[in-house]
Protein backbone atom coordinates (compact mmCIF):
# COMPACT_ATOMS: atom_id res chain seq x y z
CA UNK A 1 0.00 0.00 0.00
CA UNK A 2 1.25 3.49 -1.03
CA UNK A 3 1.75 6.44 1.34
CA UNK A 4 0.94 9.37 -0.04
CA UNK A 5 3.29 12.35 0.96
CA UNK A 6 -0.03 14.71 2.10
CA UNK A 7 0.02 17.23 4.85
CA UNK A 8 -3.79 16.25 5.85
CA UNK A 9 -4.96 18.84 8.49
CA UNK A 10 -9.18 18.34 7.81
CA UNK A 11 -11.50 15.00 6.12
CA UNK A 12 -14.15 15.48 4.59
CA UNK A 13 -16.91 12.53 4.57
CA UNK A 14 -19.18 11.55 1.64
CA UNK A 15 -22.11 9.76 3.12
CA UNK A 16 -23.86 7.48 0.83
CA UNK A 17 -22.08 4.42 -0.40
CA UNK A 18 -19.35 5.84 1.88
CA UNK A 19 -20.16 6.24 5.91
CA UNK A 20 -23.70 4.48 5.22
CA UNK A 21 -23.21 0.60 3.47
CA UNK A 22 -26.87 1.48 1.23
CA UNK A 23 -26.31 0.49 -2.08
CA UNK A 24 -28.80 -1.91 -1.18
CA UNK A 25 -31.10 0.86 -0.48
CA UNK A 26 -30.45 2.82 -3.64
CA UNK A 27 -31.31 0.10 -6.16
CA UNK A 28 -34.78 -0.76 -4.64
CA UNK A 29 -35.22 3.17 -4.47
CA UNK A 30 -34.48 2.90 -8.40
CA UNK A 31 -37.22 0.25 -8.72
CA UNK A 32 -39.24 2.39 -7.45
CA UNK A 33 -38.32 5.21 -9.85
CA UNK A 34 -38.62 2.51 -12.32
CA UNK A 35 -41.87 0.61 -11.48
CA UNK A 36 -43.63 4.62 -11.78
CA UNK A 37 -42.54 4.57 -15.42
CA UNK A 38 -43.52 1.28 -15.84
CA UNK A 39 -40.32 -0.49 -17.00
CA UNK A 40 -38.49 -3.36 -15.15
CA UNK A 41 -36.19 -3.57 -12.18
CA UNK A 42 -32.44 -2.94 -12.36
CA UNK A 43 -30.04 -5.08 -9.78
CA UNK A 44 -26.91 -3.45 -8.57
CA UNK A 45 -24.22 -4.14 -11.58
CA UNK A 46 -26.69 -2.60 -13.71
CA UNK A 47 -26.46 0.82 -11.20
CA UNK A 48 -22.74 0.68 -11.25
CA UNK A 49 -22.14 0.55 -15.22
CA UNK A 50 -24.54 3.23 -14.87
CA UNK A 51 -24.16 5.66 -12.49
CA UNK A 52 -22.86 9.12 -13.30
CA UNK A 53 -23.76 12.75 -12.32
CA UNK A 54 -25.81 14.72 -13.68
CA UNK A 55 -28.19 11.83 -12.02
CA UNK A 56 -30.93 13.17 -15.12
CA UNK A 57 -27.90 11.80 -17.58
CA UNK A 58 -28.07 8.51 -15.39
CA UNK A 59 -31.58 7.89 -15.64
CA UNK A 60 -31.38 8.50 -19.35
CA UNK A 61 -29.59 6.29 -18.98
CA UNK A 62 -30.97 4.04 -17.24
CA UNK A 63 -34.14 3.95 -19.20
CA UNK A 64 -32.71 4.36 -22.69
CA UNK A 65 -34.56 7.68 -23.65
CA UNK A 66 -34.70 11.77 -22.49
CA UNK A 67 -36.17 12.73 -20.01
CA UNK A 68 -38.90 14.47 -20.95
CA UNK A 69 -39.73 18.02 -19.87
CA UNK A 70 -41.20 18.46 -16.38
CA UNK A 71 -40.54 14.81 -15.68
CA UNK A 72 -37.26 15.21 -13.68
CA UNK A 73 -38.67 16.89 -9.90
CA UNK A 74 -41.31 13.63 -10.28
CA UNK A 75 -38.52 10.90 -10.16
CA UNK A 76 -36.33 12.96 -8.31
CA UNK A 77 -39.57 12.59 -5.53
CA UNK A 78 -40.21 8.72 -6.15
CA UNK A 79 -36.39 8.01 -6.12
CA UNK A 80 -36.21 9.59 -2.56
CA UNK A 81 -39.66 8.81 -1.15
CA UNK A 82 -38.56 4.96 -2.03
CA UNK A 83 -35.71 5.47 -0.43
CA UNK A 84 -36.62 6.77 2.68
CA UNK A 85 -39.19 3.59 3.16
CA UNK A 86 -35.52 1.76 2.57
CA UNK A 87 -34.24 3.56 5.10
CA UNK A 88 -35.11 1.49 8.36
CA UNK A 89 -32.22 -0.80 7.51
CA UNK A 90 -29.97 1.89 6.86
CA UNK A 91 -26.99 0.71 8.32
CA UNK A 92 -23.40 2.09 8.82
CA UNK A 93 -20.30 1.16 6.81
CA UNK A 94 -18.39 -2.06 8.44
CA UNK A 95 -15.63 0.00 9.53
CA UNK A 96 -17.09 3.78 9.74
CA UNK A 97 -17.15 4.03 13.19
CA UNK A 98 -13.45 2.83 13.08
CA UNK A 99 -12.30 5.29 10.66
CA UNK A 100 -13.92 8.39 12.01
CA UNK A 101 -12.17 6.92 15.67
CA UNK A 102 -8.84 7.31 13.54
CA UNK A 103 -9.64 11.07 11.97
CA UNK A 104 -9.95 12.30 16.00
CA UNK A 105 -7.17 10.06 17.42
CA UNK A 106 -4.51 11.64 15.00
CA UNK A 107 -5.93 15.10 15.99
CA UNK A 108 -7.57 16.33 12.50
CA UNK A 109 -11.40 17.88 12.20
CA UNK A 110 -14.01 16.41 10.04
CA UNK A 111 -16.87 17.21 8.55
CA UNK A 112 -20.22 15.66 6.29
CA UNK A 113 -20.67 16.66 3.16
CA UNK A 114 -23.55 14.51 0.88
CA UNK A 115 -25.80 14.97 -2.55
CA UNK A 116 -28.62 13.67 -0.03
CA UNK A 117 -31.67 16.06 1.16
CA UNK A 118 -29.98 18.07 4.24
CA UNK A 119 -33.43 17.54 6.01
CA UNK A 120 -33.36 13.78 5.96
CA UNK A 121 -29.53 13.61 5.86
CA UNK A 122 -29.34 15.18 9.43
CA UNK A 123 -31.99 13.34 11.23
CA UNK A 124 -30.15 10.14 9.92
CA UNK A 125 -26.47 10.85 10.84
CA UNK A 126 -28.32 11.47 14.13
CA UNK A 127 -30.19 8.19 14.35
CA UNK A 128 -27.07 6.10 13.88
CA UNK A 129 -25.20 7.98 16.62
CA UNK A 130 -22.08 9.67 14.61
CA UNK A 131 -23.03 13.21 14.39
CA UNK A 132 -20.76 14.56 16.73
CA UNK A 133 -17.75 13.49 15.40
CA UNK A 134 -18.50 16.20 12.61
CA UNK A 135 -17.21 19.87 12.99
CA UNK A 136 -20.03 20.72 9.98
CA UNK A 137 -22.39 18.28 8.44
CA UNK A 138 -24.09 20.03 5.03
CA UNK A 139 -26.65 18.15 2.62
CA UNK A 140 -28.08 19.10 -0.41
CA UNK A 141 -30.37 22.72 -0.46
CA UNK A 142 -32.42 23.10 -2.70
CA UNK A 143 -32.63 21.27 -6.60
CA UNK A 144 -31.02 17.78 -6.86
CA UNK A 145 -29.23 15.85 -8.92
CA UNK A 146 -26.25 18.19 -10.34
CA UNK A 147 -22.46 18.04 -9.69
CA UNK A 148 -21.00 17.96 -6.16
CA UNK A 149 -18.12 20.63 -7.06
CA UNK A 150 -19.81 23.86 -6.55
CA UNK A 151 -21.41 21.89 -2.96
CA UNK A 152 -17.77 21.27 -1.83
CA UNK A 153 -16.51 24.87 -2.52
CA UNK A 154 -19.36 25.99 -0.36
CA UNK A 155 -18.72 24.06 2.36
CA UNK A 156 -14.96 24.22 2.38
CA UNK A 157 -15.99 28.13 2.36
CA UNK A 158 -17.38 27.48 5.64
CA UNK A 159 -14.76 24.79 6.48
CA UNK A 160 -11.41 26.74 6.42
CA UNK A 161 -11.83 29.55 8.70
CA UNK A 162 -12.54 26.67 11.46
CA UNK A 163 -9.57 24.54 10.69
CA UNK A 164 -6.48 26.91 9.22
CA UNK A 165 -6.00 24.37 6.52
CA UNK A 166 -5.35 25.19 3.21
CA UNK A 167 -6.98 23.50 0.05
CA UNK A 168 -4.56 20.87 -0.54
CA UNK A 169 -4.53 20.36 3.27
CA UNK A 170 -8.47 18.44 3.22
CA UNK A 171 -8.54 15.10 2.11
CA UNK A 172 -11.79 13.92 0.50
CA UNK A 173 -12.99 10.41 0.73
CA UNK A 174 -15.59 9.56 -1.25
CA UNK A 175 -16.98 6.48 -3.72
CA UNK A 176 -18.02 8.06 -6.75
CA UNK A 177 -15.84 9.71 -9.59
CA UNK A 178 -17.77 12.66 -9.14
CA UNK A 179 -16.07 12.93 -4.88
CA UNK A 180 -12.85 12.96 -7.23
CA UNK A 181 -13.94 15.94 -9.54
CA UNK A 182 -14.64 17.89 -6.67
CA UNK A 183 -12.09 17.44 -4.69
CA UNK A 184 -9.71 18.52 -7.86
CA UNK A 185 -12.37 21.27 -8.74
CA UNK A 186 -11.15 23.01 -4.95
CA UNK A 187 -7.47 21.80 -4.76
CA UNK A 188 -8.03 18.98 -2.29
CA UNK A 189 -6.37 15.74 -1.93
CA UNK A 190 -9.04 12.76 -2.65
CA UNK A 191 -8.88 9.39 -2.08
CA UNK A 192 -11.70 6.61 -3.33
CA UNK A 193 -13.81 4.12 -1.20
CA UNK A 194 -14.77 1.15 -3.74
CA UNK A 195 -18.42 1.32 -2.16
CA UNK A 196 -20.53 0.47 -4.72
CA UNK A 197 -20.99 3.58 -7.13
CA UNK A 198 -19.14 2.40 -10.04
CA UNK A 199 -17.26 -0.27 -10.99
CA UNK A 200 -13.72 -0.57 -9.35
CA UNK A 201 -11.69 -0.01 -12.83
CA UNK A 202 -13.84 3.07 -13.18
CA UNK A 203 -12.55 4.52 -10.09
CA UNK A 204 -9.18 3.37 -10.65
CA UNK A 205 -8.88 4.97 -13.85
CA UNK A 206 -9.15 8.12 -11.78
CA UNK A 207 -5.19 7.82 -11.11
CA UNK A 208 -6.31 8.40 -7.92
CA UNK A 209 -5.78 5.99 -4.92
CA UNK A 210 -8.75 3.16 -4.17
CA UNK A 211 -9.19 1.59 -1.27
CA UNK A 212 -10.92 -1.92 0.02
CA UNK A 213 -12.14 0.57 3.07
CA UNK A 214 -12.43 3.47 4.76
CA UNK A 215 -9.65 2.56 7.33
CA UNK A 216 -7.29 2.02 4.27
CA UNK A 217 -8.22 5.11 2.94
CA UNK A 218 -7.15 7.01 6.04
CA UNK A 219 -4.02 5.14 6.16
CA UNK A 220 -2.96 5.85 2.33
CA UNK A 221 -3.71 9.54 3.00
CA UNK A 222 -1.17 9.35 6.18
CA UNK A 223 -3.64 9.21 8.66
CA UNK A 224 -2.35 6.39 10.76
CA UNK A 225 -2.25 6.70 14.70
CA UNK A 226 1.53 6.02 14.74
CA UNK A 227 2.47 8.78 12.48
Amino acid sequence: MKIMPWNIKHVVFDWNGTLLDDQALVVDALNAVLADRGLPPTDLATYQRLYTRPVQTFYERLFGRPIEPGEWEHLDDVYHDGYALALERARLAVDAEVALDRVAGVGCSQSLLSMYRHEQLVPLVQRLGVDGHFLRIDGLQGAGGGHKAPHLETHLARILPLTGAAPDEILVVGDAIDDAVAADHVGARCVLYDGGSHPRAELEATGLPVTDSLTEALEVAGLTIDA
